[in-house]
C-alpha cells in the first residue's frame, strides 16, 4: 500500500484545512487508517484513526471536536478536516495504514505497517 497525502499549506489561525490521503492497492478497506503529526523539534504524535468501515474512530483527546476523520473506501481515500487551527497545530501531517485496531495504531505506533511521506501544515498567528 502506498499513501500520498495532500491538502497541506499555510493558513491563518482560526482557519480550516482538509487533508486527503490517497491509497493505492485493492486492500484499502482492509486497513484502519490514521493521521499523525510531527511538529518542529518534537516527536511524532497520534492525532486520530478510523476503522476499516468508517464506523468507529479514535481521537487523541486534545483534538477531538476540532478535527474530523472520514474515509471513502470507493475512492481509497481518507480525509482529515481540521477546523479552528492554531499555531500549535503547525506540523507535518502523516497518513498511516495498519491492519490492527485504531487503538493499536494510537498506542503501538512503532508497529504501523504503512506511512505516507507527509504534508506540511503551517498555521500563522
Amino acid at each position: 500500500v502506498q499513501l500520498v497525502e495532500s491538502g497541506g499549506g499555510l493558513v491563518q489561525a482560526g482557519g480550516s484545512l482538509r487533508l486527503s490521503c490517497a491509497a493505492s492497492g485493492r486492500t484499502f478497506r482492509s486497513y484502519a487508517m490514521g493521521w499523525f503529526r510531527q511538529a518542529p523539534g518534537k516527536e511524532r504524535e497520534f492525532v486520530v484513526a478510523i476503522n476499516w468501515s468508517g464506523s468507529s474512530t479514535y481521537y487523541a483527546g486534545s483534538d477531538k471536536g476540532r478535527f474530523t476523520i472520514s474515509r471513502d473506501n470507493a475512492k481509497n481515500t481518507v480525509y482529515l478536516q481540521m477546523n479552528s487551527l492554531q499555531p500549535e497545530d503547525t506540523a507535518v501531517y502523516y497518513c498511516a495504514a495498519d491492519p490492527r485496531s485504531t487503538q493499536a495504531m494510537a498506542v503501538l505506533t512503532d508497529g504501523i505497517m504503512y506511512w505516507g511521506k507527509g504534508t506540511l501544515v503551517t498555521v500563522s498567528s
